[in-house]
């Protein structure tokens, strides 16, 4: 009887539980110096990537580039990568792929913004981290002059995470549960803030004037107080539309409270400028402190007090922001510094899609159609409402430079048509500009509608119609879009 019980409750558990999977992943940091034409110097060009695995050999993710040297600050890029990976030997590969994207900026020539970027590099692999080198080329093929054969380096760190389907979100199993399944291991913690920042600008162009921005931060920790981060801010207000930045470094965390108040240092590198702020090369370092204080549960008010500067003071600001800041303890029910009582599957999309925007509005008083690659990631509150971050740089219609960084709010409906297909609804908001698309100041508004249809448990196309209208410029127009949608759901334990 004993022996019946417990088989009972075992197969149940098994059924209960969601099925663990695990997406072998990594993270990449590049470099290539870009011969430009004429006799301009050369743009340093840097860049952050998150691939995923396909299969044993293949792998395919997004990516980020910003220049960081030469005049051309403010230079920014999106763009999704594809590749293949061969091992000679254990340690020693080749490594060979392709990144198209769109983007500009800086009065660079970049006509319309479209590029690819192929390389053929080799890597050794050193366990925990591994590096490539090799041969690149780059070109600016929608009406722009950059083209150039180049060197380039690379370091990468695997990141593999663990997942369950999207279906199973807001599942809440108790600690035990997934102590006994193989959800039972060490979980790691990450945050995402969204938040609203300001520079002081007190040396350089617009000195004396504060640019108010828009934006987003991911940190990971790696340690239980150590973590890295990855920043991303555009401006709505106080400027001309165009200046965005992307920092990426570490911090440690100090805990205090009882875990309800936070102190956190950070220091971070990475590339900025635009909208007339004259960062040279585009290189910045962002020392930081940010005070956190828990409001309900995982969440968290933060404010924050740094510097974002230049390396030679040609460009300096004082930072100040505050925020909102979720945190999750996932990919496993177990911790060495907290005691949980259950877990919730949080369900997460990331989608790389299309817009077109017929006609849209320039600052010189005409139209023409525009289009740009859009990356979109959906967090799910509850099984039905989500909050969203995306991110989108021209690459077709003569608008090389322009880019948005919107966030909001959106709501999915139940699975219908042999629970194949869903729609949403979704309004976002932010910041926009350059390219000589008629943004104001910055600040636009993003309502939209469209429809998922399931290709695979976790891929969807994804299709969408909607409006933009930007609030202190010209640009009023419907757009359309079209992409792939790779939806997984965390684990995240609570308390």
């Amino acid at each position: 009887m004993l022996g019946c019980i417990m088989s009972v409750h075992f197969f149940y558990a098994q059924q209960l539980v969601p099925s663990k999977k695990e997406q072998k992943a990594f993270a990449q940091i590049d470099f290539l110096p870009i011969k430009m034409p004429g006799n301009e110097v050369a743009m340093d060009y840097a860049g952050i990537h998150y691939n995923a695995f396909l299969n044993d050999w293949s792998y395919a993710g997004l990516g980020f580039y910003g220049a960081v040297g030469g005049i051309r600050g403010g230079f920014f890029t999106l763009g999704v990568n594809l590749g293949v990976r061969h091992h000679i030997t254990k340690s020693l590969f080749v490594d060979g792929g392709i990144h198209f994207g769109g983007g500009g900026g800086a009065a660079a020539p970049d006509g319309g913004g479209a590029f690819i970027l192929p390389h053929l590099n080799l890597g050794y692999d050193f366990g925990k981290f591994s590096a490539t080198a090799g041969y690149s080329y780059v070109d600016f093929f929608d009406g722009g002059t950059i083209q150039s054969s180049q060197v380039n380096v690379a370091v990468q760190i695997p990141l593999n995470f663990s997942h369950a389907s999207l279906k199973n979100r807001e599942m809440r199993l108790d600690e035990a549960t997934l102590t006994a399944s193989p959800w039972g291991l060490l979980g790691k913690r990450a945050s995402l803030l969204v938040h609203l920042n300001n520079l002081r600008v007190t040396k350089g162009s617009y000195t004396g004037r504060t640019i108010r921005l828009a934006g987003f931060e991911f940190n990971s920790y790696f340690t239980d107080n150590f973590f890295y981060f990855i920043k991303a801010d555009g401006a709505y207000h106080g400027i001309r539309a165009g200046y965005m930045d992307i920092l990426v470094g570490a911090g440690y965390h100090l805990s205090m409270n009882k875990n309800r108040t936070n102190l956190l240092a950070k220091f971070g590198i990475g590339a900025g400028g635009g909208g007339g702020v004259d960062t040279k090369g585009g290189f910045l370092i962002y020392p930081d402190i940010s005070l956190e204080q828990k409001v309900y549960d995982n969440l968290y008010l933060s404010i924050n007090k740094g510097y974002l500067m230049s390396p030679d003071s040609h460009f300096v600001s004082s930072s100040y922001g505050i925020g909102m800041k979720y945190y999750v303890d996932q990919g496993g029910s177990k911790s060495n510094q907290k005691a949980f009582s259950e877990g919730v599957f949080k369900g997460i999309e990331v989608i790389v899609k299309h817009d077109y925007y017929p006609g849209a509005q320039r600052d010189p008083g005409y139209s023409q159609d525009m289009h740009q690659i859009a990356m979109q990631l959906n967090f799910f509150f509850n099984k039905y409402i989500y909050g969203a971050g995306q991110t989108a740089f021209a690459n077709f219609g003569d608008a090389g430079a322009y880019a948005e960084g919107i966030v909001g709010l959106g709501v999915k409906s139940p699975m219908l048509l042999n629970n194949r297909a869903s729609f949403f609804a979704q309004v976002l908001g932010g910041a926009a500009g350059g390219g000589g698309i008629s943004t104001g100041q910055g600040l636009i508004f993003k309502p939209s509608v469209g429809l998922n249809y399931e290709v695979f448990d976790a891929l969807a196309l994804r299709a969408g119609v909607g409006y933009v209208k930007a609030r202190g410029g010209a640009l009023n127009t419907h757009f359309y879009n079209f992409g792939l949608s790779y939806r997984f759901s965390l684990l995240s334990m609570k308390k």
